[in-house]
């Protein structure tokens, strides 16, 4: 079993930053393929980010630009960044680890309001 514990989330204003971070409780971690998800009130889930084992990353449009994925293998975290914030990307935040099995956290809420 496998332990997500995400932290970072909470209020940003519109154009500022938020940067999430997701430990994993095992060294797993560094064969792992990472990723960050998102759902906001009434619509899907939806893939924000992914970053594989060996540090090659992927987004989605609507971030490409503002987000920045990365990893830390010695501490077995994930982060984004997320700069130039808009309203849209309010969502609770899910970090979501695959190495044969899945594993998902309890997520964070992101909320962009002034």
């Amino acid at each position: 079993q496998v332990q997500l514990v995400e932290s970072g989330g909470g209020l940003g204003q519109p154009g500022g930053s938020l940067r999430l971070s997701c430990v994993a409780s095992r060294t797993i971690f560094r064969f792992a393929a990472m990723a960050w998800y998102r759902q906001a009130p009434g619509k899907q889930r939806e893939l924000v980010a992914g970053i594989t084992p060996g540090g090659t990353t992927n987004y989605v449009d609507s971030v490409k630009g503002r987000f920045t994925i990365s990893r830390d293998n010695a501490k077995n975290t994930v982060y984004l960044q997320m700069n130039s914030l808009k309203p849209e990307d309010t969502a609770v935040y899910y970090c979501d680890l695959r190495s044969g099995n899945e594993y998902w956290g309890q997520g964070t809420q992101v909320t962009v309001s002034s």
